[in-house]
């Protein structure tokens, strides 16, 4: 058995995640982790899955047959896990390049993004462009943890960042 990570992108309509899911099964693949999202009129997932070697190609040509479908994927390899995972909600004004500053910053410290989940939104009470941000973040060292909300909180004065677990 191999594991494989794919992602897709096609125009969203209806049973879209079945065609996909029924290739996956047909050729005896094993879904293992996903994040599916619909944004502007376009699916976008990524996929983890896990089949026989020799069914690969089979699958491929599959998912290739599904009308509007474009997909990119590598063999997955075995990586050396983080020590400890942590999440973080951060909010802040919007403005340009800020997830190159939040990149930038945790890549600075040694610390890796496993999930990255953005919004932009409006504040209610003053129609104020805000960025709202959900991470994951695998350390592999435990004084990692203290960097982060120092060296988060030094992008500027709006910045608000909670420990979500």
């Amino acid at each position: 058995m191999m594991r494989y990570l794919i992602t897709l992108q096609a125009p969203d309509r209806k049973g879209l995640v079945e065609q996909i899911a029924n290739a996956i099964s047909r050729q005896e693949g094993n879904w293992l982790d996903s994040e599916m999202r619909h944004i502007e009129g376009i699916f976008a997932a990524i996929l983890q899955i896990e089949l026989p070697s020799d069914k690969w190609e089979q699958l491929l040509e599959s998912l290739e047959c599904i009308d509007g479908l474009s997909l990119t994927y590598s063999q997955a390899s075995q990586v050396q896990p983080p020590i400890k995972h942590v999440s973080y909600q951060l909010v802040a004004y919007d403005r340009l390049g800020l997830v190159l500053q939040i990149s930038n910053t945790l890549s600075a410290s040694g610390i890796n993004i496993e999930q990255f989940s953005s919004k932009y939104e409006t504040a209610s009470h003053t129609g104020v462009a805000l960025f709202r941000a959900n991470m994951q973040l695998g350390l592999t060292d435990p004084e990692q943890e203290e960097q982060i909300t120092e060296q988060l909180y030094k992008l500027g004065d709006d910045v608000v960042l909670d420990k979500t677990h």
